[in-house]
This record gives C-alpha cells, structure tokens and sequence, in this order.
C-alpha cells in the first residue's frame, strides 16, 4: 500500500534540567506522545536527542497537513495540559515551536527509521526567495539524496498563522517559531555523511553563498518513535 502523504509537521525544541533528563524521557514516552499521535490526522512522533551544540531534544510529529494543528481535538489538548506535563515544562527552556508544510520532498522513506537526521534552518535573502526554492528542491535535493546513506530530505515553511495560535501550554513555555522561516530534514544513516567531502561541498554554495541567511545546522540522533493507530508507518 502506499504510504500517505504527510504534509505537515509539528517541531518543539528544548533543553531540559540535566537532572530531569531521564524523567523528561519517560513522561514523553509514556504519556505525552501516546496522547499527541492519538489525535486524528496524526501519522506519527519522533523524540531524537541533540549531538554537539543542538538542543538537548526535538521532538517532530507528522500530520496529515499543518490544519491539523487548528483542529478542535488537538487544541483541546494542549489547552488541557496534564500535570505531568506542565511539570516537564518547568524543568525546560530555551523552547522553540513551530508548525510547518511540506514544500519539497525527495528521495525515499528509509527501510527502517533512520538512527540520524540533520536539520538545515534558514531564511532565504530578500527577492530571490521563488527562485532558490526551485532550484533547492529541482536540483540541490535530488543531488543529496543521491548520497550514499542519505534517505530521504524535505523541505519545509513554517505555517506562521497556525504556528502562532494562543494555547495553555504556550502560555507555560512561551516558545514560539524561531525566526528562520525554512527547515529542511535530512534522514541519514551515520553522521559520518557530513564529513564528507560531497556533502560539504554541495552545502557550501548554500551555507556560505548570498542566498540563505540566519544559517542554522543541528544533527540529532533517534531516541524514540511511535506510530498513530491509523498509520501505515
């Protein structure tokens, strides 16, 4: 069967108290992301953990497009945040959430889910926007995803309206979207496919060139997955 399209996407990052690490693991795994993928048009949640100077967690969730983050089932949860939620809230910060659609997809869902991803955040230079677009996603990431142990890369923009909807638990944390307004999600099979030379240099006219600014790179590594009951996976 083939696999439905997921077009949105749901990304919250945080550090958390080192001394609250490992309870932090265990209320999302056993209460928050049980909760979240259970909410209808909701594929799937991920929770990777941060290598090098990324944030401690990101946790992704793929829905069926952004509305689903409008919906009435899903604005009741996060208007309704369990106590264990609101205690794993205090014991983070730096949090940063945004609401995303797919502009761009290429290459293939990994046989199994991917042990690494590395997220490129950006904003693109002022009148060039349309045509860096098309040439990202026509060229650049056809061109990646050619790698050796590169699976599968995706663009996304940041659904800015939904994004920035007043919920209890925003209230708490008061994250919103960072102001790089482009994600792209690379899933890759070892970290080691940055340090290669193709890699660099096919990053380096994006990273260093005119076209992109605010630049982030952050890699991450898989801590935990769940799939919704209506999911295929």
């Amino acid at each position: 069967m083939k696999e439905k399209a997921r077009k949105g996407l749901l990304s919250i990052w945080s550090d958390v108290d080192p001394d609250y690490r490992v309870e932090f693991q265990k209320w999302h795994t056993c209460e928050h992301i049980m909760e979240r993928v259970s909410i209808p048009g909701f594929s799937v949640g991920r929770r990777y953990r941060g290598v090098g100077d990324a944030p401690d967690f990101l946790m992704c969730y793929e829905t069926d497009d952004s509305h689903v983050l409008s919906s009435e089932r899903y604005l009741h949860a996060v208007n309704h945040p369990s106590s264990w939620t609101k205690e794993a809230i205090r014991h983070s910060k730096n949090i940063v959430r945004a609401i995303y659609i797919i502009i761009a997809s290429h290459g293939e869902r990994p046989p199994m889910e991917a042990p690494y991803v590395v997220l490129l955040k950006f904003n693109i230079e002022s009148g060039c926007e349309k045509e860096f677009l098309r040439w990202y996603g026509k060229e650049q990431l056809p061109a990646i995803c050619r790698m050796p142990d590169v699976y599968r890369a995706r663009l996304y923009r940041v659904d800015e309206k939904i994004s920035l909807i007043k919920t209890e638990e925003r209230k708490i944390h008061g994250g919103g979207p960072a102001h790089q307004r482009f994600l792209t999600l690379y899933e890759i099979a070892s970290l080691e496919v940055s340090n290669r030379k193709d890699w660099q240099d096919l990053h380096k006219d994006v990273e260093y060139g005119k076209r992109i600014e605010d630049f982030r790179y952050e890699p991450y590594w898989l801590d935990f997955v769940m799939y919704g009951p209506a999911s295929s996976r």
